[in-house]
């Protein structure tokens, strides 16, 4: 009897529970219903990560950081915050470079630390110190760091409030000389646990390093492996296993996962427990360097914004990571609409092989993007795409990268615009759905009235143009792009170029939804879970 009473009492405790929070969450209903749809609402929170900039000694490093206004709905626009802070560096068995200290984002100097890589296994040098970089204080206005130390640490953190919706952080660095030498940009990444860079390469005359960076107070552990033309070409048991510790950051020299120089191919990055954002700094000894970041999720499709129009050479590497092979129609998007380049009406990808194509200077004078589609065959097989997009010749060549790029669903940002060199390509791939966007130039840094524009990019077509600038514009400024309600769909990148001297330097940043809102399913009363 004694255990009946406990048990009844029980589930009237639970149903008295579940019926308050049912009338706090749903007042006035009275029996069961079926959750309403749900609201797109603002994020609380957002992560991001920047990798250390160079190690060069003739580098300067700009970081600026924007939050676009009236994101948080009804939210007082002071409130919340935004910053980012140093990390560790992991120096590891490889011989891979570690952190010594240095100057902060705002010049201040850091202890120096003789500490490195052991000959038999890993050392972690501590940050310099943890003065925040580039905090915000408020939504709408850009904010700039800047550091010329060659030992300028990896940065992680966070957003919160009204200024977490569209946060971004551009890590922009002009090297004058070396390898590596032009600009170098990024916009920094979110955390995640999956990413694919194709267009990575371990031939001569290229240095690639892969940074995993860990924003968060658990260890993360990390996988790596490298794809090419004729499958795996990562070593037994490399790449596996790789222990990224609390905030800090692993840089990962990409020779030292295979014997076999390969160029075309694709590094996949794997998190088994944790997460950790993750870019690739690649080095050229002929045409300079840049960052390049990880394309978009695998599918059957894929859409790089943003070729230069000068582009002298233009390689296309896509990787199908699935079981089934893919065959893709390949068309460039230009002003005036979608041509297929000569010779090239499909291309064929083995599953969990690369497929490379060099598409020379396929712009012809013109600004473009490049659209992937499944084939006439109807294959639906996922790829993962990234163009190496070089400007100038011989000694005065420069390259950048253009990863598959998702589509603006309510808004992307790009910060660190300057009054001259910047250029936002636009493209609608999708013939006969045009695509009707807002683009919205921020105060700048220094001073300026934001101003707004509206642009129609025509199915089927790329449209690139100077993007509107702030009035009384001092310093860089941020760009927000947003589609009006039924546009059809729009990828965007934006084109920094700062020459140097004869050198055409430019770098390429894709714009892609900028996540500052969640669709979150509207709760209601179920008494029905008592039965179950």
């Amino acid at each position: 009897m004694k255990r009946t009473i406990l048990s009844l009492s029980a589930v009237t405790a639970a149903l008295a529970a579940v019926t308050g929070v049912a009338a706090v969450a749903a007042p006035g209903d009275t029996g069961p219903t079926v959750p309403a749809s749900a609201t797109r609402l603002p994020v609380q929170r957002s992560t991001l990560v920047c990798p250390a900039p160079s190690s060069s000694e003739v580098a300067e490093t700009t970081y600026t950081a924007f939050a676009p206004p009236g994101a948080s709905a009804g939210a007082d626009t002071k409130k919340g915050t935004a910053q980012l802070l140093p990390t560790g560096t992991v120096a590891d068995s490889h011989g891979n470079p570690a952190g010594k200290g240095g100057k902060d984002a705002k010049g201040g100097k850091g202890a120096k630390d003789k500490g490195g890589a052991d000959s038999g296994g890993t050392q972690t040098v501590p940050p310099p110190d943890t003065k925040p970089v580039v905090p915000l204080q408020q939504a709408g206005k850009p904010v700039l760091g800047t550091t010329d130390s060659a030992d300028a640490p990896a940065l992680t953190g966070s957003a919160d409030g009204a200024l977490a919706p569209g946060w971004t952080v551009q890590q922009t660095t002009a090297i004058a000389a070396g390898l590596g030498r032009g600009l170098q940009g990024l916009s920094c990444t979110a955390p995640d646990t999956q990413f694919w860079f194709p267009g990575v390469s371990t031939a001569t005359g290229r240095t690639d390093y892969v940074h995993l960076t860990n924003p968060d107070p658990v260890p993360a552990v990390v996988d790596l492996e490298m794809r090419g033309k004729d499958g795996a070409l990562t070593d037994s048991g490399g790449g596996e296993d790789i222990t990224v510790p609390p905030h800090t950051t692993v840089p990962v020299l990409l020779s030292t996962l295979t014997t076999s120089p390969a160029d075309g191919a694709a590094l996949h990055v794997s998190v088994r427990s944790g997460r950790i954002g993750a870019a690739v700094q690649a080095a050229d000894a002929k045409t300079g360097g840049d960052w390049l970041p990880p394309a978009a999720d695998p599918s059957p499709g894929a859409v790089l914004p943003g070729i230069p129009a000068d582009a002298t050479d233009v390689q296309l590497v896509a990787v199908a990571p699935g079981d089934a092979d893919a065959d893709l129609k390949v068309q460039l998007a230009t002003p005036t609409g979608l041509i297929t380049p000569a010779g090239l009406d499909t291309l064929h990808v083995k599953s969990g092989m690369t497929a490379t194509v060099d598409l020379k200077d396929i712009t012809k004078g013109e600004p473009g993007s490049l659209v992937l589609t499944p084939g006439d065959g109807g294959s639906t097989a996922p790829i993962a795409a990234a163009l190496r997009v070089v400007r100038g010749k011989g000694d005065n060549q420069e390259m950048a990268f253009i990863p598959a790029t998702r589509p603006i669903e309510a808004r992307g940002t790009v910060a660190d615009n300057r009054a001259k060199g910047s250029t936002l390509t636009l493209v609608a791939p999708q013939k006969g759905k045009d695509a009707k966007v807002r683009i919205t130039a921020s105060a700048g840094s220094g001073g300026g009235t934001p101003v707004s524009k509206t642009y129609t990019v025509k199915g089927g077509t790329s449209l690139a143009v100077q993007p509107p600038q702030p009035s009384g514009l001092k310093g860089s400024y941020a760009l927000t792009v947003e589609p009006e309600p039924g546009s059809g769909p729009v990828h965007a990148a934006r084109i920094l170029a700062l020459p140097q001297g004869g050198v055409p330097a430019f770098t390429v940043q894709p714009l892609p939804d900028d996540r500052g809102s969640v669709l979150v399913p509207t709760a209601g009363q179920d008494l029905s879970l008592l039965t179950r």
